[in-house]
């Protein structure tokens, strides 16, 4: 795998028919493009797995044959397996477009430059995308991630600048 970071593109589901068909949810821009990389493996990297067919059944949710899987038993085996790439095998990013790996561990400051924490993580819960910031006191802190609320994200610096109101997980709003 060499030392390129590995992204999460899809997950194994349940099996489909008898003959090693199997669901797949897929995690790419494209659902279908999942089926074009080579370099699919499990968490461990320990092992691979090529997509031989696939055609998309709803939305994100693809049906796919994978070498080597030809009865419902060794599909089962695969159910909830996570597919993983290495980040190298995956296009260049647009402007304002960016990989969820790319972000972790990148400083957080305010607009004048103050130290804010980290990103920890990046939910989302069907709203949009907010950033999870771990601060210095090891409070969370929950940012939007919208132009306004995330004006500058400066991936040669490492650093992403944010423009509160922001809220600590716990805190409470003020007039709630």
């Amino acid at each position: 795998m060499g030392s390129s970071p590995r992204i999460l593109v899809g997950r194994f589901g349940a099996p489909h028919g008898v003959r090693g068909e199997v669901r797949v949810k897929s995690f790419t821009g494209d659902p279908l493009a999942l089926a074009a990389y080579d370099g699919l493996s499990d968490a461990s990297g320990a092992r691979a797995f090529r997509i031989e067919s696939a055609r998309l059944v709803k939305d994100d949710m693809l049906v796919v044959r994978i070498e080597g899987v030809r009865d419902r038993t060794a599909a089962e085996a695969l159910v909830n397996c996570d597919l993983y790439l290495p980040r190298a095998a995956l296009p260049q990013t647009e402007d304002d477009e960016f990989y969820v790996a790319d972000l972790i561990g990148l400083d957080v400051v305010s607009a004048d430059g103050a130290p804010l924490g980290s990103v920890r993580d990046v939910l989302n819960y069907g709203a949009g995308d907010i950033l999870d910031v771990l601060r210095a006191d090891g409070a969370s802190m929950l940012v939007p991630f919208t132009k306004a609320a995330v004006p500058h994200v400066d991936m040669a610096a490492r650093r992403v600048t944010v423009d509160p109101p922001v809220e600590t997980e716990g805190e409470e709003t003020p007039g709630a």
